[in-house]
């Protein structure tokens, strides 16, 4: 049979059109192109805990970052993990072992009469730590009354513990974790307690959980925490926290999901609550100093022979060197990192002159009230309170030029453990010239003034023990007397070094140190403005009170 051309055309034509209809469906037993699976979206795989769910879940821990907010779904993946302990009893699941999740179900009786320790690592399976074996340094314990305390009236109870390893990600971080201030679960590893799917709380006596660490660092602490699923939040109601050396044991009275949080002690919600603290302060110590300077002036108009004593001279200057350190911090936290580098530069020199002149006055305090108290004979010095001012803004200006040629002087951030800045303002960005100029200028000083006042006070007390009889009140003239002088000679610096034991002597440091110029202005007025019956007292403490206003001759 002939073929025609029409008939060839025909057949190419259906043979294309079925070629490309093939192009475009699969072929038999072939899968069809899907799209990516998304669990961390928590729509795929909710209640799904074989091996293979599981695994694909736990990468949601990685992948779960704050810049990827959008491809997880926190609390659909949470929920998923907080009900992984009901379908283990649900299920008779006894034991799960994989790098990421270990936990155990065991049986026990309700008339257990000792108390059940746990190991807790993440390397291993909870297992039950028998008598007469070493303490674990990760695990728990569960009193001998915690079986006496549970709901309802069963013989045997089903005990199921969990440690999770829920990675750097956001899954279980929180809200109170959300900040950029370095706070973070320790080795991001969560411990579950359950007991039969039932809640348990309110515990007669509370169930403790060891967890290990390296020593606690300066400026961290340490916080036991449950998962509060109302809040989807972190809480420490219901736990305490006993920090040791190199382990923390947190007793809760109830079961869920716990951890310790490890939090920065300067985070930036402290900064800036020291920031605002330490602003009024010195806001409000500044206007006390310059009511000391307006005093002084008054009083120099007033009476002839103030002129020409010298101790009020050095506690006027020690008030303006003060009142200067103040507007300098003042202006330099006010301004932040704001201006261009030769600005910042010229905060960060002022603020340390003064700051300088401030210790440097402080020091020749001590020195002026050592001649007096201590030394007392052969103290007459040729142009006394000239030198002492060529020493109290010349040394502080020698040491500054010396640092500024040096090129010390910039932005310095203040950060907490995870690098992250808390504080921004100009000061050093040189480490080795802040710590000898600053921390070491200062130590000598206050070493200097702490030694000379212990000294004075010794004398203080001696002569208030020699002269109780014969006048009431000693004792409390020689206690104020010692307050007043330790303010002139900067003893509230001192309670800097003490600020590595915790927050709450970080907050005493920056409120009594920033209010120094209103115990300067106290101290200056009753010196200065005695009562009348002050004038006649001729006890010993009061014969050491005047000398701080007797010209050494």
């Amino acid at each position: 049979m002939m073929v025609t051309p029409r008939l060839l055309g025909v057949l190419l034509l259906f043979l294309l059109l079925a070629s490309a209809h093939h192009s475009h469906c699969a072929t038999p037993g072939q899968r069809p192109i899907e799209k990516p699976r998304n669990v961390c979206l928590g729509i795929l795989g909710a209640g799904q805990y074989d091996p293979f769910s599981l695994e694909e879940t736990a990468q949601c821990f990685a992948k779960c970052q704050r810049r990827h907010q959008e491809s997880c779904n926190e609390g659909s993946l949470q929920s998923y993990w907080l009900n992984y302990e009901k379908y283990l009893v649900q299920n008779l699941k006894h034991r799960v072992d994989l790098p990421f999740v270990k936990a155990v179900v065991q049986t026990f009786s309700t008339n257990t009469t000792e108390d059940l320790n746990f190991s807790l690592k993440l390397s291993e399976v909870p297992r039950r730590v028998m008598k007469g074996e070493n303490k674990p340094p990760d695990g728990v314990r569960f009193p001998k009354s915690f079986f006496r305390d549970l709901p309802g009236n069963r013989s045997v109870v089903q005990l199921v513990l969990m440690v999770l390893n829920v990675g750097l990600g956001t899954l279980f971080k929180g809200p109170r974790l959300s900040l950029e201030d370095g706070s973070r679960v320790l080795n991001n590893r969560l411990v579950s307690l359950s007991v039969n799917k039932t809640p348990v709380t309110r515990l007669a006596e509370p169930v403790e959980i060891t967890f290990s660490h390296q020593r606690q660092p300066p400026n961290m602490t340490f916080t036991c925490v449950f998962w509060d699923t109302d809040k989807g939040d972190w809480d420490s109601k219901g736990c305490s926290t006993e920090c040791q050396a190199e382990k923390t044991v947190c007793r809760c009275d109830h079961l869920t999901f716990f951890a310790l949080l490890l939090r920065p002690i300067l985070d930036q919600t402290t900064a800036h609550i020291l920031t605002r603290i330490s602003q009024a302060a010195c806001a409000v110590s500044t206007i006390f100093l310059a009511f000391t300077i307006v005093l002084y002036t008054a009083l120099r108009l007033s009476r002839q022979r103030f002129k020409s004593e010298d101790p009020p001279k050095i506690h006027v200057s020690l008030s303006s060197s003060l009142l200067l350190l103040n507007l300098a911090f003042l202006i330099n936290v006010g301004s932040g990192s704001g201006g261009s580098s030769a600005t910042c530069w010229a905060r960060g020199a002022m603020f340390h002159y003064f700051l300088l002149t401030t210790f440097t006055w402080m020091c020749l305090e001590a020195f002026h009230l050592y001649l007096l108290a201590i030394q007392v004979f052969n103290t007459y010095f040729r142009h006394y309170f000239l030198k002492l001012s060529l020493v109290g803004w010349g040394l502080p200006a020698l040491v500054v030029i010396g640092t500024g040629s040096a090129n010390s002087y910039g932005l310095y951030n203040i950060r907490d453990q995870d690098n992250r800045t808390s504080l921004e303002l100009c000061w050093f960005h040189e480490e080795t010239a802040l710590h000898v100029t600053v921390h070491g200028y200062f130590l000598v000083t206050f070493l200097f003034g702490a030694v000379v006042l212990a000294l004075v006070a010794w004398k203080i007390c001696t002569l208030s023990s020699a002269t109780a009889g014969k006048q009431e009140g000693q004792s409390w003239k020689a206690v104020f007397t010692v307050l007043g002088l330790s303010s002139l000679v900067g003893m509230t610096w001192g309670l800097a070094i003490l600020t590595p034991l915790g927050l709450s002597t970080i907050y005493v440091f920056a409120l009594l140190n920033s209010l120094q110029g209103v115990f300067i202005f106290c101290w200056f007025f009753m010196l200065y403005l005695p009562r009348q019956s002050a004038n006649s007292s001729s006890s010993g403490t009061a014969r050491v009170d005047q000398a701080q206003f007797s010209s050494p001759e």
